[in-house]
C-alpha cells in the first residue's frame, strides 16, 4: 500500500487562522501577537486570569530503536482524541532541531496524520527561537575573548574557559576548534568548541526559567570559566547579563501553532534528553496548566532519560504536579529488543515480541518509582500481524497493565480514542503519589547512583579521576545540592549503545562531570556520548529541496 508523505500530508491540510485557534483558548488580541497567519507568540499576561489547573500527561517511551517508536506522534494524536471528545486540551512540545531534520532522526513535528502545523516552518526556522538562543550563547563568547584582549581586568585563565560556542547544526569538525589564530590584532589564540545548540546552557536556561527576572538571575549566574586562582567567572562579572537577556526576550515567549485538526498546540524550547533535559519548557506547561484542563506533553527518548529529567528536574523546578504517564512502545521496536534483526522486522515474531517486553517492563518500573499511574500506548504499524497484537494484550492483561492500541499516525484524532479513554479513566480512578527520586541535598555520588541503579538498572558507577576532582571542586563551590542532568546513550539503558533490551550486571561510566550554575544542574557525561553530533553518511538533507511553487519537499 502506498502512503503519503508527512510533508504530503501536511502540505494538503487546512489550517485554521491562527486568530481561530487563539479563541479556542479564549484568549484576547492583547494576550498574543501573531507571526504571520498560522503561528503567534503568547504573552504572560494570560497568567492575570484564573488559572484552569489543568492536568499534566506525560508521553514517554521505551528504548528507541531504528524500527520507531512515535512518542510525538502519540501525544499529538492523543491531544487531537481528547478535542474529539470535546475535552479542553492543550499539547505542549518541543521545539525541533535543525541536527536531527538534516541529520539522521529527520523532522519533530509528529507524523502522518498525527502532525503539528505548519510542518515545514516548526522544522526549520520557525519563529526564530533557535537562532536567538544561538546568538545569545556565542554572544557571550564574543564578550570573553574581546574581555581577554582588551587587558583582561578579571584574569580569566584561557586555558581554563568552559564556555563553548554552539550551532544549530550536527557538524563534528566543530567539536574542538582553535580561535584567534589571524595575528595580534585578530584576538588572543585559545582552545574552543561548538555544542549543539540543544545542548547548550542557554537553552537549558530559557526551558527551567520561570520568569523575565529568573532568567535574568540564571544568565547571570552562567560560569563561563575560572581566573587564574581558579575561581569562578560569572556573565555577572562580565557585565553583560542584561544584554544576554534582552537578545531572549520574544523567544522566551511560548510559540501557539495547531495540529492538523486545528487544536491548540504550544511548542517552546527544545534540549536534546541524551545530552541535556530533554523537556520543553516550564512557562509553556505553566501557560497550558493555565489554559486547559488537559495538557498533553512529552520529553525526549525513552523514559531512561526524557522522564528521568522531567520528574526529576522540571516538575521540581517548575513547582508541576504531573497527574500520569503514557508510555509509548510499538511491536517493531519491542521484537528489536528481543533479538530480531531489524532487516526481518515486518515478519511475524512473537516470541522476540515478548522477549522485548523486557525493554518495556523496565521503563514501567521507573514510572512506578515515581509513583505515577501510567497507561502503555501501543504505537501500530501495518506490519503488526494478529498474533503480536494478541501476545501484548496477553502479556499486558497477565501483568493488570492497562493499554490501548494507537493508530494516530494513519488516523489522527479518530484512532487516539481508546486511548484518550483509557488515559480518562486512569485519571479518574488511579492514586498518585509522585515523589522525585532523589534530594537535592543527597551527594553528587550519590544522585548519579540513584538514577543509575533505580532508573537504568546498573550494578554501579564508575568516576573517572577527572569527574572524582571535578566533584571536589564543586563540593568546595558549594554547586553539590544542584540536580543532575546525566548525558547518555539514548539507544539503551546502560552507557553502550549496543546492549538492546533490559542490560544486567553494568557499570555506568562517568568520565566528566559539567558545572551547569546557571540552569542550577549538573551534567554528567557518561560513555561516549558527544554534545556536538555528527552527520551521517547520507544525511536526512540530501532529500530535502523546494519545489517551483515553494513549498517545501523531503521533510519528514
Amino acid at each position: 500500500m502506498n502512503y503519503k508523505s508527512d510533508i504530503e500530508i501536511a502540505n494538503e491540510a487546512k489550517m485554521e487562522n491562527i486568530n481561530n485557534i487563539a479563541k479556542k483558548l479564549n484568549l484576547t488580541e492583547n494576550e498574543y501577537d501573531c507571526y504571520g497567519k498560522y503561528k503567534a507568540k503568547v504573552n504572560f499576561n494570560i497568567f492575570d486570569k484564573p488559572s484552569k489547573n489543568g492536568k499534566v500527561i506525560l508521553v514517554s517511551a521505551i528504548t528507541p530503536t531504528a524500527a520507531g517508536e512515535g512518542k510525538t506522534t502519540t501525544s499529538i494524536g492523543l491531544s487531537e482524541a481528547l478535542y474529539k471528545l470535546n475535552k479542553n486540551v492543550l499539547c505542549v512540545l518541543r521545539e525541533p532541531s535543525l541536527g536531527p531534520v538534516m541529520g539522521i532522526k529527520g523532522g519533530a513535528a509528529g507524523g502522518g496524520y498525527a502532525q503539528v502545523m505548519p510542518m515545514d516552518e516548526i522544522n526549520l526556522h520557525f519563529t526564530g527561537d533557535m537562532h536567538a538562543i544561538t546568538t545569545a550563547n556565542n554572544a557571550i563568547s564574543a564578550f570573553i575573548d574581546n574581555h581577554i584582549y582588551q587587558g583582561n581586568e578579571l584574569n580569566i585563565d584561557k586555558d581554563n574557559i568552559t564556555w563553548k560556542r554552539c550551532l544549530d547544526l550536527n557538524d563534528r569538525s566543530l567539536r574542538f576548534v582553535e580561535v584567534g589564530k589571524g595575528g595580534k590584532f585578530d584576538g588572543i589564540p585559545r582552545k574552543d568548541g561548538f555544542n549543539i545548540t540543544v545542548a547548550s546552557e542557554i537553552m537549558a536556561i530559557l526551558c527551567l526559567a520561570t520568569d523575565y527576572k529568573d532568567l535574568r538571575r540564571r544568565i547571570d549566574n552562567i560560569v563561563i570559566g575560572y581566573n587564574y586562582d581558579g575561581l569562578p567567572v560569572t556573565v555577572k562579572d562580565l557585565g553583560i547579563g542584561g544584554c544576554i537577556t534582552l537578545l531572549l526576550k520574544d523567544a522566551f515567549r511560548p510559540n501557539l501553532v495547531q495540529t492538523l485538526e486545528n487544536g491548540p498546540v504550544l511548542i517552546h524550547g527544545g534540549p536534546f534528553a541524551n545530552i541535556a533535559h530533554g523537556c520543553n519548557s516550564i512557562v509553556a506547561t505553566k501557560m497550558a496548566i493555565h489554559l486547559a484542563d488537559y495538557v498533553v506533553t512529552e520529553a525526549g527518548f525513552g523514559a531512561d532519560l526524557g522522564a528521568e529529567k522531567f520528574l526529576d528536574i522540571k516538575c521540581r523546578v517548575g513547582n508541576i504536579k504531573p497527574s500520569m504517564v503514557v508510555l509509548v512502545a510499538t511491536i517493531r521496536a519491542l521484537k528489536v529488543h528481543g533479538g530480531q534483526d531489524i532487516k526481518e522486522i515486518k515478519q511475524e515474531n512473537v516470541d522476540a515480541l515478548l522477549k522485548g517486553t523486557c525493554n518495556l517492563q523496565k521503563h514501567i518500573e521507573t514510572i512506578q518509582s515515581f509513583g505515577l499511574p501510567f497507561v502503555i500506548a501501543i504505537n501500530q504499524f501495518p506490519t503488526d500481524s494478529d498474533n503480536e497484537i494478541k501476545a501484548l494484550e496477553n502479556w499486558c492483561q497477565e501483568h493488570n497493565y492497562n493499554m490501548a492500541l494507537s493508530t494516530v499516525w494513519a488516523n489522527g484524532g479518530s484512532g487516539g480514542i481508546d486511548l484518550a479513554n483509557k488515559v480518562l479513566e486512569t485519571l479518574n480512578t488511579s492514586t498518585n503519589n509522585y515523589k522525585p527520586l532523589y534530594d537535592l541535598e543527597d551527594s553528587i555520588e550519590n544522585k548519579i547512583r540513584k538514577i543509575s541503579q533505580i532508573v537504568y538498572g546498573a550494578k554501579d558507577v564508575e568516576f573517572s579521576d577527572d569527574a572524582l576532582k571535578q566533584i571536589q571542586t564543586y563540593k568546595k563551590l558549594g554547586w553539590d545540592k544542584m540536580a543532575v542532568c546525566i548525558a547518555k546513550t539514548p539507544s539503551s539503558l546502560s552507557d553502550d549503545p549496543t546492549l538492546l533490551g533490559r542490560p544486567k550486571d553494568f557499570v555506568i561510566h562517568v568520565r566528566e562531570i559539567r558545572a551547569s550554575v546557571g540552569a542550577e544542574f549538573l551534567v554528567a557525561i557518561t560513555g561516549k556520548i558527544m554534545t556536538m553530533p555528527g552527520l551521517p553518511k547520507n544525511p536526512a538533507a540530501l532529500k530535502i529541496d523546494l519545489d517551483e511553487n515553494g513549498n517545501a519537499v523531503g521533510i519528514f
